[in-house]
This record gives structure tokens, C-alpha cells and sequence, in this order.
């Protein structure tokens, strides 16, 4: 049985990590990045970007004065026992969340659409968000903070199947040239792309592209994951660099998550995860014990599924 107060404490941990302390793996993206811009003020930006990090962790104080809107990604193994149930789990949740934002501190982005009611907390009506997922085997629970940008650097287009790889780049370029020229996403960006689904899977499946897989990481769809390598390449060749200046240091990386859907449509998103990549990940174990990592692993073979049964009793189709 995982104690609530484990979860909470736990939580709060992870709430003032994904503020301050940048993920290893986007660090290193973007020394790779300065390492080749030769855009005057992109090389500036990015400097300084690295030098805010380095400062930010050292006097433990927020990475970025907009610190988004935090979100939570939960995963639970099969076998997980909670003290209170699902609801406790949500609970603790929201207490880690408003007290986080006090303790941190982070700032009180959350008001209510029409009367801008603010409760100093980050906690209202459906906020934090909080998406569960399932895992077949173990104990432990996994516990994911994102700090999401809450205002702009999304889109979201219905394409069609005669549209092609040629219509997703279009519109993946028309993003990133938005983005950019309008100052929609501070840039470099984990870019995640989301394919098929119905809309709002088409949305999630995009926002979890960019937020939970780290740089370097690559669909397991040899298809997909050429198509990635492509588009981070084609991301960096626009012209634009650090904050929309002129560079080749736009997209730190690019991935895309891909779900079934219907005949006639293909739905397509793009988010960009921004220069404040706020991610932050936790195991809590069934026997209380917590492990802390950067890295979400959230997509699971298992996520990625396509058979009715699990174990998959058939291989999947590769996407040529």
C-alpha cells in the first residue's frame, strides 16, 4: 500500500525539480545547438540560456520567470495499491500543486476563463489537468510533472489522406514559421507532432510528443522515426534560431506519436515543448521507497499497442 503522504511529499519534490532543474537530455541538446549556431543573437540567447540554467540550480530558485502551467502524467502498474484510492491520489496531487506554487515558487497562472477568479494556487476548476495511464506489471506508480507553456505554441490542422507526407510537412513548416515569426514558442523546442486519432487524441497524443520523451529518443516505427530525423533537420533549415532570431537552432528535437483513425481524415498537431523544458519524473514503489529520473517513460510498448489482447498475438505493420 503506497501512503498518500509519500505521494504528496513526493510530488512537491518533483514540482520544484521540473522548475529549476533542467533534464540532462535537453541540457546536452542544446550545448549541441550553440555548438553550431552562428547566428549572432541566437548564439547570444543561447549563451545566456545555458548561463540562467547554471544559475538557476545553483541559488535553487525557478529557471524561467513563466513558469507555466503545471501538469500531471500518472502512471499505474496493474498490481498498485494506494492509501485512499485513485481520489486520494488526486488529492495529493493538488495539495503538492498549491503548495508548490507558494513554496517554490512558481507563478499563479490558473484563473477561471470569464471572471479571472485566481486562487494564488495553479488549482481551480480542471486544473491541474491530471491524465492516467496503465502499465500490465508491477506495484509502483510513476509520478510525471510537466510545467507546459499555457498560452500559445500549439496547433492543430485536419489533413487529409491525399495530403501526404508533402501536406504534413507543409503544415509542420507553417507552424514552425508562425511560431517563430510571431513569437508563439520560445525557441529551440522539443517539437512533438501528433497523427490520427480523433481531435482531442490527435491534441494529447502531440502534447505528450513533446513533453514526455527526451532528445535523442526515437519511435520504434523505423517509418516514424526516419520521419523525425527528417523534420529536425528540416526545423533547423528555416532560418530562425534562438527566440525567432536569425539561426539554425530552432528545433532541439522532433517527435511524433501516431494513433488509428478515420478513413477519410488525418488529423494532425504540433507543440512546442519551449527552451524551459519543465519535466520531472518519480517512481514511488509498493514499498514506499521513491526513485527520481528524468526521463518519463511513457511510451511503453504497451502504450503503443495495436492488437485487441495483451501480449500482442500479431506484429505490428511497419509504416514504409
Amino acid at each position: 500500500m503506497i501512503p498518500t503522504d509519500v505521494i504528496q511529499a513526493t510530488a512537491e519534490t518533483l514540482m520544484d525539480k521540473a522548475a529549476i532543474e533542467i533534464p540532462d537530455d535537453y541540457l546536452e541538446g542544446l550545448k549541441g545547438a550553440a555548438a553550431v549556431e552562428d547566428g549572432d543573437l541566437s548564439s547570444f540567447v543561447l549563451q545566456a540560456m545555458l548561463d540562467n540554467y547554471q544559475a538557476a540550480k545553483e541559488d535553487r530558485r525557478a529557471m524561467c520567470g513563466d513558469t507555466g502551467c503545471p501538469r500531471w502524467y500518472v502512471k499505474l502498474a496493474n498490481e498498485a495499491a494506494i492509501e485512499g484510492g485513485p481520489v486520494a491520489l488526486e488529492a495529493a496531487l493538488r495539495r503538492a500543486t498549491a503548495r508548490a506554487t507558494n513554496g517554490v515558487p512558481l507563478r499563479p497562472n490558473r484563473v477561471h476563463p470569464l471572471w479571472r477568479t485566481d486562487h494564488d494556487n495553479n488549482v481551480g476548476i480542471n486544473a491541474p489537468e491530471i491524465e492516467v495511464a496503465f502499465e500490465p506489471d508491477g506495484d509502483w506508480i510513476d509520478l510525471i510533472t510537466v510545467h507546459k507553456g499555457g498560452l500559445f505554441g500549439t496547433d492543430y490542422r485536419m489533413l487529409f489522406p491525399s495530403d501526404g507526407i508533402e501536406g504534413i510537412k507543409r503544415f509542420y513548416l507553417d507552424s514552425l514559421v508562425a511560431f517563430g515569426k510571431r513569437g508563439l514558442s520560445c525557441q529551440p523546442a522539443i517539437i512533438g507532432i501528433g497523427l490520427g486519432g480523433s481531435k482531442d487524441t490527435c491534441m494529447v497524443l502531440g502534447k505528450r510528443a513533446a513533453c514526455l520523451r527526451t532528445v535523442g529518443d526515437r519511435n520504434p516505427d523505423p517509418g516514424i522515426a526516419k520521419l523525425e530525423e527528417e523534420f529536425k533537420e528540416l526545423g533547423n533549415s528555416i532560418g530562425m534560431g534562438a527566440m525567432g532570431f536569425v539561426g539554425k537552432s530552432m528545433v532541439i528535437d522532433c517527435h511524433i506519436e501516431v494513433g488509428f483513425c478515420h478513413t477519410g481524415g488525418m488529423q494532425m498537431s504540433v507543440h512546442a515543448f519551449c527552451l524551459s523544458s519543465r519535466r520531472a519524473c518519480a517512481r514511488i514503489h509498493g514499498d514506499g521507497t521513491v526513485e527520481y529520473r528524468t526521463d518519463p517513460q511513457w511510451f511503453t510498448p504497451y502504450q503503443r499497442r495495436e492488437t485487441v489482447e495483451w501480449p500482442a498475438t500479431q506484429p505490428s505493420r511497419k509504416f514504409a
